[in-house]
């Protein structure tokens, strides 16, 4: 096995994917010479900030970095939906989350449903697939769904444990994750002793759970996924004094469902500067092991003289708060939430190149169909990447307009209490609620307010009210909550049923178990007032 600690000298020695394998152009589609390979590495939680300047100063990405140098990086792509499963079932189907209806961790696409790897699959491309998926329904704890469900009632309770870290102080601890270690270990064989001899190209997932917070003790106060953990041999990648401590609004001042989501992932208490920053190191440290699983599978390409050969595309489902607008996790549309990294290097694929467009995780698809030349359904809410990123694409004027210059991302589960749309343009970004008049909207100029701080949806309403048309003119975004709300109640109430005389006592214990069982009758009373009225969204 090629060792992890290769130096940077090393990585940059690295062959460069051939920038003369180009090819012949069939309408949308591109025609190389030989069909390439492909390899999709997902990680979880990645804050995509960390691929390109100022944020590429806080940690060592020396894989990231090589993909940067040798292939094309999208300076702005997002998530669909910041959380796991609706996220990846946006990714793996090529429609936005009110299509799929993917609405929380535990809805996603049927097991059956045809993905890109099906199509390609099926154009002669061999297959594999290792590690996190979660793009289908079923998935994620009890108390997950149930917290989505009752997202509208009137209550507030803790739902997970405060962030906390932990260290490993070996200096020689490489392997931190070790599912995710044994899963990149899996998919190398896989190269080495199959892939390696096949006549026909293939196409390979490899899927890690980190960056993603780690599974806290299942009592007490630290009851959830919040433990940042590491070693000392990853936290020595990350620059200290590079780690730039948020600036948070005061308590009181906090949009309304900024509030809430801070309570319920129990991040209103008080925070150090020191707690802070380890937190966000030891973040840092864990983005870091990350990269270098994604440096596995090129050294081990490049080893079997494959990477000339293969299209290598990197990104992650959503990113990480990491305590930004006092928050940790994602299920925000805030940029270190919804901004993810997506990198591609190859043949055909231009090197060295940085693409300002806004694109998002549903282009994944058509990018895929394209690059096999098969036919892009028409409805897809996806476009294909080669026109910004391939040297097939010679009279670039022709093709620069495919991908709209907006993005659209929505949230429908847990730790947010009412549905959330974002529209993402090359300027703004705006932010509607549940059906647009209940909840204030939010509008940031990321060009002069990169943190994010300052809604200024009121001080220029002409522009809040053209984005909300346009948003409008997308997606009936009013329709799509008051289905969420009605779909809600009619889980809870069939899993209530399912659950019978155990009810209070299960429901007590969830995650909110802490608060919950202080005032169980208060709690109760509260879901039983929910049930009994009509399914709108309640004025927050």
């Amino acid at each position: 096995m090629v060792l992890l600690w290769v130096s940077v000298v090393a990585v940059s020695a690295l062959a460069a994917p051939d920038p003369g394998a180009g090819g012949q152009r069939r309408g949308a589609a591109r025609v190389w010479p030989a069909a390439p390979n492909v390899v999709l590495v997902v990680s979880d939680s990645f804050d995509g900030r960390l691929t390109f300047y100022p944020g590429s100063q806080v940690v060592k990405l020396p894989f990231i970095n090589f993909m940067k140098a040798h292939g094309t990086s999208f300076l702005n792509a997002y998530t669909n939906s910041p959380i796991c499963c609706p996220s990846r079932a946006a990714m793996w189907s090529g429609l936005f989350t009110h299509l799929t209806e993917s609405w929380n961790n535990f809805k996603g696409l049927d097991p059956n449903y045809t993905t890109w790897m099906d199509i390609m699959e099926k154009h002669g491309y061999r297959t594999q697939k290792f590690g996190k998926l979660d793009y289908t329904s079923g998935h994620h704890s009890i108390s997950n769904r149930v917290e989505a469900w009752t997202r509208d009632v009137a209550f507030l309770l803790r739902q997970e444990g405060r962030p906390m870290v932990n260290l490993i102080p070996k200096k020689t601890k490489v392997r931190v994750m070790e599912r995710d270690w044994e899963n990149t270990d899996r998919a190398v064989n896989w190269l080495r002793k199959e892939a390696s001899n096949y006549t026909h190209p293939f196409v390979l997932y490899l899927g890690l759970n980190l960056p993603h917070p780690y599974p806290s003790p299942s009592s007490g106060e630290n009851f959830g996924s919040s433990t940042f953990h590491t070693s000392l041999y990853w936290l020595k990648k990350v620059s200290y004094d590079a780690i730039k401590i948020p600036k948070w609004s005061p308590l009181s001042e906090m949009h309304p469902i900024d509030y809430y989501s801070s309570y319920t992932k129990n991040c209103t208490g008080k925070f150090t500067e020191k707690e802070i920053k380890n937190i966000r190191a030891f973040y840092y440290a864990m983005c870091a092991e990350t990269d270098a699983m994604l440096g596995e599978i090129i050294l081990a390409l490049r080893q079997l003289g494959l990477l000339q050969k293969t299209i290598v595309i990197y990104t992650s489902d959503h990113g990480e708060l990491a305590m930004e607008h006092r928050q940790f996790y994602k299920m925000s549309m805030y940029e270190a939430s919804a901004h993810v990294p997506l990198l591609m290097m190859g043949p055909g694929i231009k090197a060295n190149l940085q693409v300002p467009n806004v694109v998002s995780l549903v282009d994944i698809y058509p990018t895929m169909l394209d690059i096999v030349g098969a036919p892009l359904p028409q409805n897809l809410s996806g476009y294909s990447l080669l026109p910004l990123s391939s040297e097939m694409f010679k009279n670039e004027h022709k093709f620069k307009n495919l991908h709209p210059p907006w993005i659209l991302s929505e949230f429908h589960g847990c730790n947010v209490n009412a549905s959330t749309y974002m529209l993402r343009t090359n300027q703004w970004k705006y932010i509607a609620y549940s059906d647009g008049t209940s909840v204030l909207p939010q509008l940031f100029d990321l060009s002069s307010d990169p943190d994010e701080l300052t809604n200024i949806a009121t001080q220029f309403p002409e522009v809040t009210y053209s984005l909300d048309r346009k948003l409008r003119s997308i997606i009936n975004y009013p329709k799509v909550s008051a289905s969420v709300h009605r779909y809600n109640k009619e889980q809870f109430i069939k899993w209530k049923q399912s659950v019978g005389q155990n009810y209070s006592n299960v429901i007590a214990n969830l995650r909110w178990h802490q608060d919950w069982l202080q005032e169980p009758r208060k709690y109760e009373s509260a879901i039983d007032r929910w049930l009994k009225t009509p399914a709108n969204p309640k004025k927050i």
